[in-house]
């Protein structure tokens, strides 16, 4: 029985992950459940899985007989086997890290640990002995390529891009979408901020940096093909020339499934039909039309503070594509306004990416809202 620690219990990767342990009963419980302000979500998921100890920002949260109230981050991590670290946005960081002091695996479904805090989180699961394993698709089907070897060698990593809703849209034609729009992605069912990052492309760029602290890669040896089909989620090549590639239908329960059980595999999803499917295309990725994309890889290879500075700022921005207040190139605009206003630091502490990150926000929220 693989006990687990779930944190964003109530979002998309959560609810997956939830589908996954009402399947196998048998494999896997929830030791802990924690999110951010969902309580009547919470309260339902607790009721049906029991969980010794739980967590929600809400302050009014009912939660049902026999399940307490965590009194601290720590206590949501002391009797698992595994943090599936699911919470959204830079806040997931401060989980992330928690999980490994506790000296539990960590699934990472949380993208800003590695692009803000990737050196830090690295650093600190070695000096705890923790084993990272990536949840995300892309990571996924490159850590299976690597036969769950993080330290494989390889000549190069290619992430595989669906392109979004808006691939083969003209700049003209971008620069009047709405949110509606952005939120129809064409092969993925996932939360709203990262559909909105999948449409600008920017969550391409964040992949490319986890991927460099994931398998200690430089970036040069990290590229980006747009793959409409989302059926080949990574490819590696080795230095024989030849491609190891990972093949799926897109959904998420199997790297989230295979983050817990590998090497074991359960049953999970429909196997593929390769005559139904026919031809898989791959093409060029459009940067030019997409300069989120282009901010990240400027970011990373900037290092120190510039990615915390990138995600700080995008999330407000994307907050107000989505609530209306602005455009969907200026949530391009508002990112490199904050990249070039404020100074790269040394990423050498959690409290210097924490203060980064503030500074991000307010730096967005002034350029948005004046």
């Amino acid at each position: 029985m693989i006990k687990i620690s779930l944190i964003g219990c109530t979002g998309s990767i959560g609810k997956q992950t939830a589908e996954i342990v009402r399947k196998h009963k048998e494999e896997f419980c929830f030791t802990a459940l924690a999110c951010g302000r969902n309580a009547e979500g919470l309260t339902a998921l607790c009721s049906e899985f029991r969980p010794s100890v739980a967590d929600c920002k809400t302050e009014d949260v009912s939660l049902p007989s026999g399940v307490k109230k965590a009194q601290s981050t720590e206590e949501l991590f002391t009797d698992c086997d595994v943090a599936l670290i699911a919470a959204g946005g830079f806040e997931g960081l401060s989980y992330t890290l928690s999980a490994i002091r506790a000296g539990k695996k960590v699934a990472l479904a949380n993208k800003e640990s590695l692009v803000c805090g990737g050196e830090i989180v690295l650093a600190e699961a070695k000096k705890y002995g923790v084993e990272l394993v990536p949840v995300d698709s892309e990571h996924s089907a490159i850590f299976q390529a690597l036969s769950f070897r993080r330290d494989t060698a390889f000549s190069k990593l290619v992430l595989t891009a669906s392109g979004g809703p808006f691939l083969h849209c003209s700049k003209e034609q971008i620069a009047r979408v709405t949110a509606k729009d952005a939120l129809k992605h064409p092969t993925w069912s996932m939360g709203a901020k990262i559909t909105i990052d999948s449409a600008t492309l920017l969550n391409k760029g964040y992949e490319i940096i986890e991927a460099k602290w994931l398998y200690g890669a430089e970036y040069s040896q990290i590229e980006a093909v747009v793959h409409p089909e989302s059926i080949v989620h990574s490819l590696v090549y080795f230095a024989d020339g030849a491609a190891v590639a990972q093949l799926g239908y897109p959904d998420m329960r199997v790297p989230i499934q295979l983050a817990l059980t590998y090497p074991q595999r359960l049953a999970c999803c429909e196997f593929l039909d390769l005559e139904k499917i026919g031809v898989l295309h791959f093409e060029r990725l459009p940067k030019e039309k997409f300069p989120c994309f282009a901010l990240a890889l400027g970011a990373g290879e900037a290092g120190g503070t510039c990615p915390t500075v990138l995600n700080g700022a995008a999330e407000i921005a994307v907050r107000a594509f989505l609530e209306g207040r602005i455009s969907f190139p200026q949530i391009a605009e508002t990112i490199e306004d904050a990249l070039n206003r404020i100074p790269k630091e040394a990423a050498d502490s959690y409290g210097s990416l924490a203060d980064a990150d503030r500074l991000a926000r307010d730096t967005a929220r002034k350029f948005i809202y004046g």
